[in-house]
């Protein structure tokens, strides 16, 4: 799937998010107001707590995670941004599905940031209930140029 107005020049901000299972900071709309995009990696539990998301303006785009109720949500989603290409999905694979630059996971709750034979894995950790030490988190990806410009995990 390719956003219209996607090209390799573009640069894109994305807020990622993961996790929310039915919570968030009450100030975490506004913080990711500024985001082109808004991508929710999974276990969002209630729908209804997206219309604060979907009222900022910028496309949400959601996997289903293991706890997530509502079927109208897609197990993964492949997205083209900046000239990357992106592999959404709630419960990281056992491997990178081909041609992908990087994969975008939730569900454990633990930030994420490594290369595994060429592919980028990221995780924004979770905004209601961090796992294992790991603060509550979400992140902002930077694509331009072809290239991940940036992963800034951003502490709430």
């Amino acid at each position: 799937m390719t956003a219209g107005r996607d090209s390799a020049a573009r640069a894109w901000r994305i807020a990622v998010i993961a996790d929310t299972h039915d919570h968030y900071p009450p100030d975490l709309p506004a913080r990711l107001s500024a985001a082109d995009e808004i991508w929710h990696l999974g276990d969002v539990c209630d729908p209804a707590m997206l219309r604060a998301f979907a009222g900022l303006g910028p496309a949400v785009r959601v996997v289903q995670g293991n706890n997530d109720c509502c079927l109208g949500w897609p197990p993964r989603l492949d997205l083209e941004r900046g000239g990357l290409r992106f592999h959404l999905v709630h419960i990281p694979p056992a491997r990178a599905p081909r041609g992908v630059h990087a994969v975008l996971h939730g569900h454990t709750h633990v930030p994420r940031d490594e290369t595994i034979a060429g592919v980028r894995w990221l995780n924004p950790g979770c905004v209601s209930r961090p796992n294992r030490g790991a603060p509550a988190s979400f992140a902002w990806l930077a694509v331009k140029s072809g290239r991940i410009a940036a992963w800034e995990l951003v502490r709430i």
